[in-house]
């Protein structure tokens, strides 16, 4: 994954056919200006320097025009990767693009890896590594704050923040390591101002710990299933809630007869919606297979919604399928509250309770309500964040604070500074791996191997 003397190549946008004006090939490595110059003719007495778009035809050695197009020159280190970048701006589609991509390639360019072109502005000291992820983090957004989140990591602020962590750190080592080789020299350590200052970092290390959750469900989003017997308004209340006509609606027991889903984002957080078909006995062997996937739905959720008729109230039906599902996750619906002059009584062991009309689109506030806080176990969520921390970068953090929260037990201890130096050299690399300072050739093939090809 490092061989980076290489001139690399790929499309860099989505191609479909009949989809997408532009399509654009890339190339970075000090052979893309060469290449370009043996595919690219540019008419008139335009100058190749760097920032300039060319026009021109890609055409083969031969001079077999492949397509009318703009090249974009930009010279290292002005450039992503700070190497040479060449882009050729084609006409949108399949055939042509896999064309110019081809020719690069005979021409002495090899196919990229995911992420490759990322992988160099990383290794080239463009970018860190946390902004590198916040790329990957805003392709991927499924929402505008999840775009936000990555927005606020591509331009360095949680780097920045993980970076000064690290040089307070540093700084503690430096001030311990020259104890030891010149304590003579030097004025009584002050060990409770290093205890202080240990403290500090990791009051900020729980800082960074505390977006970890959010940063989950925005990047992966919440999964719900609406359950429960036939006609309860299931298929209802997935279309008032995702104000649609997803899914259709009769009188009649089992028309859904497979799992229809629905996005939507609930306060930033994607929210993806699964209408199940009713759970009940039947011979139907089409609404069994509809049945079993209802209950796979059921198992895969991240919240499920068991609507209740509010006409009927809780029945033995709706008892046998709740001893199905996990508790921790359900939320009860008392769905067409319409219907009913009064609200039909329930246990009391069924909690959450949100009342709704789908007819009337009433209720789906506070049912947006409970779900977040059921998703956030009742935590306050944090509104002021301009970054989020990813499964990875939590891991670095727990560790590190081990190795703090070890040295503060180790100094309680009053054994030699020798021993608190290791467990600080531990959280430094632990830091450094976060932003890139400090990583492995293993961490950055699984980190990149995640990226499409030609990012």
């Amino acid at each position: 994954m490092l061989d980076v003397g290489d001139t690399i190549a790929a499309i860099a946008t989505a191609v479909a056919p009949e989809q997408g004006s532009i399509a654009i090939v890339r190339l970075s490595g000090k052979e893309s200006v060469a290449i370009a110059r043996k595919i690219f003719h540019a008419p008139g007495k335009q100058v190749w320097e760097s920032h300039r778009i060319l026009y021109g035809f890609v055409r083969t050695p031969a001079g077999q025009v492949i397509d009318e197009a703009l090249l974009l020159l930009m010279l290292a280190p002005r450039s992503y990767t700070r190497e040479d970048v060449v882009e050729f701006h084609c006409h949108g589609g399949i055939i042509t693009v896999q064309k110019v991509l081809n020719l690069c390639i005979e021409q002495g360019a090899r196919l990229a890896r995911p992420g490759e072109f990322t992988l160099r502005a990383v290794l080239n000291g463009r970018i860190d590594l946390t902004q590198a992820e916040a790329i990957a983090d805003l392709i991927g957004a499924k929402s505008s704050l999840s775009a936000e989140m990555a927005l606020g990591s591509l331009q360095g602020k949680l780097g920045q923040r993980i970076r000064q962590l690290r040089n307070q750190c540093l700084d503690i080592l430096a001030e311990l390591e020259a104890r030891i080789d010149f304590d003579e020299d030097l004025p009584p350590l002050n060990s409770q101002e290093i205890q202080d200052r240990i403290g500090d970092i990791l009051r900020q290390i729980e800082e960074l710990l505390a977006t970890a959750e959010r940063g989950v469900w925005l990047r992966r989003g919440i999964k719900v299933a609406i359950v429960g017997r036939p006609n309860v308004g299931k298929s209802s209340l997935l279309n008032a809630w995702s104000q649609t006509e997803r899914a259709i609606v009769t009188d009649l027991p089992g028309t859904t007869r497979d799992v229809v889903d629905a996005y939507l984002v609930v306060q930033g957080i994607p929210v993806e919606i699964l209408d199940t078909a009713g759970i009940r006995h039947t011979d139907d062997p089409v609404e069994q297979i509809g049945i079993h996937r209802s209950r796979q739905a059921m198992q895969n959720a991240d919240v499920i919604l068991l609507v209740i008729n509010a006409a009927e109230g809780w029945t033995e039906m709706d008892q046998a399928l709740y001893q199905e599902l996990d508790a921790s996750k359900v939320i009860f619906v008392v769905n067409k509250t319409d219907l009913v002059s009064s609200l039909p009584p329930l246990p009391a062991y069924l909690q959450p309770v949100v009342y709704t009309s789908a007819l009337q689109r009433s209720g789906i506030d506070q049912l947006e309500s409970v779900l977040l806080e059921r998703i956030f176990q009742g935590k306050v969520q944090q509104t002021n964040l301009t970054y989020t921390i990813n499964q990875r970068q939590q891991t670095a953090l727990l560790q590190a604070q081990k190795a703090l929260q070890q040295m503060q037990t180790t100094m309680a201890q009053q054994l030699p500074v020798d021993f608190w130096t290791i467990d600080l050299r531990t959280a430094i690399q632990a830091l450094g791996s976060i932003t890139g300072e400090e990583i492995t050739e293993a961490m950055l093939d699984r980190i990149f191997s995640k990226f499409c090809i030609g990012k």
